[in-house]
């Protein structure tokens, strides 16, 4: 690196390890929430209900995608946005009995919601007692 580059710093990201993109499934039609509870009863299933305007969710899955640590043949993520899919959002609540929250997640497994959280409770870790 060139003096300017140390000075300055420079585009590359010495030293750090870029993490990959989770692999989110969008949540865009009803017909999946019954695919995502055929496919919980052989794999873990979890839905981020994400608000796109609010600041604290987007900190919220921002802090998530940072510590996650499972692999994809651990289990499935699904993201919805319930802004733009409301309805989804409220059949989310009723198919899986919970309540409405934002941000929320809820992990699924044989066709029920194991666990749900909102806010600072959203962490990955608590993932792993359902794997």
């Amino acid at each position: 690196m060139g003096l300017f580059g140390k000075l300055f710093g420079s585009g590359e990201k010495e030293g750090k390890e870029e993490k990959e993109a989770l692999p989110w499934q969008q949540i865009t039609r009803l017909d999946q929430l019954d695919v995502i509870a055929k496919r919980s009863k052989t794999k873990t299933q979890v839905i981020f209900k994400h608000s796109t305007r609010c600041g604290i969710s987007r900190m919220v899955i921002r802090n998530f995608e940072s510590s996650f640590d499972l692999s994809a043949d651990q289990i499935d993520l699904y993201y919805l946005d319930l802004l733009s899919f409301r309805d989804i959002s409220a059949e989310i609540a009723a198919k899986f009995q919970v309540f409405h929250e934002s941000p929320q997640m809820i992990v699924i497994k044989n066709g029920v919601a194991v666990h749900h959280s909102s806010h600072s409770m959203i962490t990955p870790h608590v993932i792993h007692q359902f794997v």
